[in-house]
């Protein structure tokens, strides 16, 4: 059974809830479909959307490192989420992750915008109708990121479902990032999984996530 990062810490804080935050833990880290990054990249994500900058990211932080996450593509994981969950946490974020010791970033890598297709596009042409100019700094920031080295387009779109979750934008933005995660190869049991993960950060979010995303199929 895998050592969480931070359990000795949690146990002089409080043994009982370190039991509790311990059987958590164990329940994300043992799901079966999702990769050990994208676990990892769950629970960083929740970080930055509650936000929990001080002990839980660096145990994360930690136990991603552990589970073979390069720390460049923990910052690339947080490039990706700044428009989804707020420049300004992303500051603070980075700050913290040069505290805990990540090397430097080096700045060879421009950033450069790649037309949208497929699932974005469209999503970006459906704002249009509502507000244009809300839809050129959305396709801006989108076409910024969802082609950049680094990440796989199933780890950025199951990163954008945490903050779906989390955040609780359970209609077009959370059916958008399910449709790119699919596509990328994900199944229903991947997206169960996630919310399955995701419920140690808020289960009511999770499970009324779990029933925008499946009663529909249920129904069916």
């Amino acid at each position: 059974m895998t050592q969480l990062a931070g359990a000795d810490a949690l146990t002089a804080l409080d043994p009982v809830f370190a039991r509790l935050a311990v059987g958590v833990g164990h329940n994300l880290w043992g799901l079966t479909h999702l990769t050990m990054r994208e676990k990892a990249f769950v629970c960083l994500t929740a970080d930055l959307c509650h936000p929990h900058l001080d002990t839980p990211l660096a145990m994360h932080v930690q136990m991603a490192l552990t589970h073979g996450v390069e720390p460049e593509a923990i910052r690339e994981l947080y490039r990706h989420l700044a428009p989804y969950v707020g420049y300004p946490i992303l500051v603070s974020a980075f700050q913290r992750l040069a505290e805990l010791g990540l090397p430097e970033a080096q700045d060879t890598d421009p950033v450069i915008s790649v037309p949208l297709t497929g699932p974005l596009a469209r999503a970006v042409n459906d704002l249009k109708k509502v507000d244009a100019g809300l839809a050129a700094f959305t396709e801006d920031q989108l076409a910024q990121r969802w082609r950049r080295p680094g990440l796989s387009i199933r780890e950025r779109a199951i990163a954008c479902l945490v903050v779906d979750v989390l955040y609780q934008t359970l209609g077009e933005s959370l059916r958008l990032h399910a449709e790119l995660a699919r596509a990328a190869g994900a199944t229903d049991e991947t997206l169960r999984d996630l919310l399955r993960g995701v419920a140690e950060f808020g289960m009511p979010r999770a499970w009324a996530a779990a029933e925008a995303l499946f009663r529909q199929r249920t129904a069916d």
